[in-house]
């Protein structure tokens, strides 16, 4: 919050989003609401299940002679039982991700836009839904890729070919 320890310079662009959303700003804080912790509880395991999931890229990438460092290991595959473990995790906080992002959105909705209809049109367009929606976009993208890599790896796992056409996922038989 503006005035904050932490404020400046680490957290100083979020006082224009906390006057663009009252969640993030003054007013939700003075009125004890609770979705801002909650939710800010749910980003702090959001974002360690992503260290994780560096972590066993890092960990396990890097193990077929390519060159070490970051510029290896972004050319490098996870594979065995890291890289199962490494998608699932993926997945499973793409999915976190894009549904807390879709309940700011309901909440916003439900309320009235309580903590966001003091904005003009403009504001709200480019301060609110396109970053809202950027999130929604990208971690819907992310859970459809790496839950296809779930459903291939399954289909794989149990020499199947059948499933759902729709979700391009091949499966050739060796």
């Amino acid at each position: 919050m503006p005035g904050g320890h932490l404020h400046s310079p680490v957290w100083q662009g979020y006082a224009l989003y906390g006057s663009v959303d009252y969640v993030y700003g003054w007013p939700a804080f003075e009125a004890n609401d609770g979705f801002t912790a909650a939710q800010s509880s749910l980003n702090v395991v959001e974002t360690l299940g992503y260290l994780v999931y560096l972590w066993m890229v890092w960990k396990e990438g890097g193990r077929d002679g390519k060159e070490p460092g970051i510029k290896g290991r972004l050319e490098e595959r996870v594979e065995g039982g890291w890289a199962a473990a490494a998608v699932l995790a993926r997945f499973a906080f793409s999915v976190m991700t894009l549904s807390k992002t879709v309940l700011y959105g309901m909440n916003e909705f439900h309320s009235g836009c309580k903590n966001i209809g003091h904005n003009d049109a403009s504001t709200i367009v480019f301060l609110w839904i396109v970053p809202n929606g950027a999130w929604i976009v990208l971690s819907a993208y992310k859970a459809y890729v790496f839950g296809s890599n779930i459903l291939e790896g399954h289909l794989i796992a149990s020499n199947s070919t059948a499933g759902p056409a729709r979700t391009g996922i091949s499966h050739k038989e060796e």
